[in-house]
């Protein structure tokens, strides 16, 4: 039964990491990987080959869905090649930049304020021979489309997390539910020891 017991809050687990896909301030695919590993080593790997390979790769994908998304989002405004360069010299920036003064949740912040900051001061330079306005115009034009793909990458990270759980219950659940077989066939014969005691 602790067997059992140990796969549902697992899942439960990998739920909140599907969660933390789309809210930065919970871990996503990391926590869904480790909730695997954990369940491969107290079932010695019976029937994970599969399903850790998913994930693993899945993780891989996620590390740069949301950056291409970015990325694209702001190609997709007509970000300049300075607005990108911003882009990346500001992820970089705010990860390692705020983690000395906030080390718990600042290089989160800076993942996500990072870029478009970045990203509006590239644009903003780029564009010095436009007027104050349309210069302002273009840089947040860029720092929406940044904004937009970033929330896009963010679902598709999710769909890929949620792809992974789901291979991992359909590779898992054939050997749970003959565990739980098992061991409701032990307590029938249990409860009919028993009561054969008492009424014979």
């Amino acid at each position: 039964m602790a067997l059992v017991i140990l796969y549902y809050f697992l899942i439960a687990i990998m739920i909140v990491g599907i969660i933390g896909e789309l809210l930065p301030a919970i871990p996503g695919m990391s926590l869904i990987l480790i909730a695997m590993v954990v369940w491969s080593f107290v079932t010695k790997f019976a029937g994970m080959g599969v399903a850790l390979a998913v994930a693993f790769v899945i993780l891989l994908l996620s590390l740069g869905v949301e950056f291409l998304a970015s990325y694209l989002g702001a190609q997709k405004v007509g970000a300049s090649n300075w607005s990108q360069i911003g882009l990346v010299v500001g992820l970089l920036a705010g990860i390692f930049g705020l983690l000395p003064a906030l080390p718990i949740g600042g290089p989160i912040i800076g993942l996500f304020v990072g870029p478009v900051v970045g990203a509006f001061l590239g644009e903003y330079a780029y564009r010095r021979d436009l007027e104050l306005t349309p210069r302002l115009q273009q840089s947040l034009k860029v720092c929406v489309g940044i904004v937009v793909g970033t929330v896009i990458g963010h679902v598709a990270k999710a769909m890929l997390a949620t792809a992974a759980v789901i291979v991992f219950i359909v590779t898992t659940w054939p050997n749970l539910s003959s565990v739980i077989s098992y061991q409701l066939s032990v307590f029938s014969f249990q409860f009919s020891d028993l009561s054969s005691l008492f009424f014979n």
